[in-house]
């Protein structure tokens, strides 16, 4: 399966860093985030990834295009016009880089995939999220479902910490409990190809017709994550992804170094 990637939003909320760079650029652990998720599906064996580029898009053409060179320790001969590598650190990963325009919404993205995809299905996320999701088990559910369109349901941590109250007494904190119950949409599609079907034009939004539509007809399955997921909104959800990794608690990581 081809892993296909959402990476040119502007990142409004993120303004701090995203005037500069495109949002799947900015960095957790001196790593952009859009590595940490290949890396998430690289380990479950998925390496052929397709991603949709839009605002400053060139920028991820770059560090693709540098990718070797940053892992490699070199030597340069200016004199002789000559770069010797002597050790390198590189993936096993295929990149196809596409211009999907900057003003496509998410649907309109996909769409200009479409020629780029196999005819099996195909993973399907944004830009700006990690989870630990367990990737071989989303497959085997989006399998014995046979629904079109399989997304991995998640329950994001509350905003606040609580209050458990007795007899006007506070008995206890609860930090960040989950939220109201809700499952939202945490990403991590499995698409089958009859997906392109409901995409119409650069304006149409993923998560509005094309998903409604699949609710509808019973062809949109829910695979409920109960473990971590987390996207990357705020700058304060920055500053925590960031101490997470700092101290070696980065659920999201199963890989090696």
């Amino acid at each position: 399966m081809k892993v296909v990637i959402l990476a040119g939003g502007f990142g409004t909320r993120l303004s701090e860093e995203t005037h500069l760079i495109p949002k799947p650029m900015i960095e957790i652990g001196g790593r952009p985030m859009l590595w940490h998720i290949m890396k998430i599906y690289s380990h479950y064996g998925f390496n052929d990834f397709v991603i949709l580029l839009g605002y400053k898009g060139y920028l991820i053409k770059q560090y693709f295009q540098d990718y070797f060179l940053h892992q490699s320790d070199v030597t340069f001969d200016l004199k002789q016009n000559k770069m010797e590598i002597h050790s390198s650190v590189s993936e096993p990963w295929r990149v196809t880089l596409l211009d999907t325009g900057l003003q496509s919404q998410t649907g309109g993205r996909l769409l200009r995939a479409k020629n780029h995809l196999n005819d099996g299905p195909f993973l399907f996320t944004y830009g700006d999220g990690v989870s630990d999701v367990n990737l071989t088990e989303l497959i085997s559910f989006h399998r014995k479902m046979k629904k079109k369109v399989t997304v991995t349901a998640v329950q994001p941590e509350g905003r606040f910490g609580s209050l458990n109250i007795e007899n006007h007494l506070v008995t206890r904190f609860n930090e960040k409990p989950k939220g109201d119950g809700s499952w939202i949409n945490g990403g991590f599609f499995v698409c089958e190809q009859d997906i392109f079907n409901y995409l119409r034009t650069d304006e149409t939004i993923f998560e509005k017709e094309p998903l409604e539509s699949l609710a509808l007809e019973g062809e949109l399955s829910s695979f409920k994550h109960q473990g971590f997921w987390k996207p990357m909104d705020t700058l304060r959800d920055k500053t925590v992804l960031e101490e997470m990794w700092k101290n070696s608690q980065a659920p999201w990581k199963k890989w090696d170094d």
